[in-house]
């Protein structure tokens, strides 16, 4: 069992379409390269009720995440299949009704044992900023933050609402191929 986690590396994205009845399916995850930082905060809140002058029944709201992935620079790729930007024979343009697609991302942190590989299934990005400087003395490295959300899909094997998975065991066939397809719950019958 790891101790410690540190280092984020490898993110991938797989376009996600998301069904009527709130299940999603997933294209092949694309290397979302230059991770320099993952921030997400619990999104819900907690709800108390009280009664006898004492919190009676307490339920946490369980509402997905939102926060910021930085990376040195948004792939165009990325900003097409997630961003809703076009692109003619040789411009990308953002466009004012391009729609975000929702995607799952996949990552992993280093740790003292093994790689700790997570997914989230149902994110969405919003456009980044537009920042830059000019060049001084020295050079400073200018990076894409994207805020993201992560909702929740619905899992018809499991039956339940899922947002995220996380997978420590690199014995596991799911942790060898974490990258090849966005991994699904498996339910022994």
């Amino acid at each position: 069992m790891a101790k410690v986690k540190f280092g984020l590396k490898n993110c991938y994205y797989a376009v996600a379409t998301i069904a009527p009845d709130g299940t999603a399916s997933y294209g092949t995850p694309v290397r979302l390269p230059g991770a320099v930082s993952l921030t997400l905060d619990p999104a819900g809140d907690q709800t108390n009720f009280y009664a006898d002058d004492s919190v009676y029944y307490s339920v946490a709201g369980a509402n997905g995440y939102s926060g910021s992935l930085e990376i040195a620079m948004i792939p165009d790729q990325f900003r097409e299949d997630c961003l809703g930007e076009i692109k003619d024979e040789k411009v990308y343009f953002e466009t004012t009704n391009g729609a975000n697609a929702p995607f799952a991302l996949l990552f992993e942190f280093q740790s003292d044992e093994n790689a700790i590989k997570h997914v989230l299934y149902n994110v969405t990005a919003s456009r980044p900023s537009v920042n830059g400087s000019t060049k001084g003395e020295s050079v400073d490295v200018a990076t894409d933050t994207l805020n993201i959300n992560a909702a929740s899909v619905y899992n018809a094997d499991l039956q339940k609402d899922i947002v995220k998975a996380r997978c420590a065991d690199n014995t596991a066939a799911a942790y060898a191929g974490w990258y090849s397809a966005v991994y699904q719950p498996i339910v022994s019958a």
